[in-house]
């Protein structure tokens, strides 16, 4: 495990090895609150069994990839880790405009 939270470090560029574990946990926090979001979304929306899958796919997209970002960025922000998380962000974007700009 030691392996694996240094490699992290050292790909991440942070400085010790409480910030990975708090990056970590930032990332955890994102994944589950965003899984709550969208249960709430859904719900005030009205989206049930009886909506269209193709409906219910492209709403899951743009309300999960929303609610993720805002609440990485917020749990960056209220764990102290916002320089780590806005540059990850930066670059996560840049990675998909290169996947349609191409």
């Amino acid at each position: 495990m030691q392996k694996l939270i240094n490699k992290l470090q050292k790909r991440w560029k942070l400085k010790t090895v409480r910030q990975v574990i708090i990056v970590m946990i930032i990332f955890s926090l994102a994944g589950m609150s965003c899984l709550y979001v969208r249960s709430l979304v859904f719900d005030m929306i009205g989206i049930n069994s009886q909506t269209s899958i193709w409906l219910k796919i492209v709403l899951w997209v743009v309300v999960d990839v929303s609610a993720y970002q805002i609440l990485f960025l917020t749990y960056g922000f209220l764990l102290g880790q916002f320089e780590f998380v806005w540059r990850f962000e930066k670059n996560s974007f840049a990675r998909v405009r290169n996947l349609f700009s191409k």
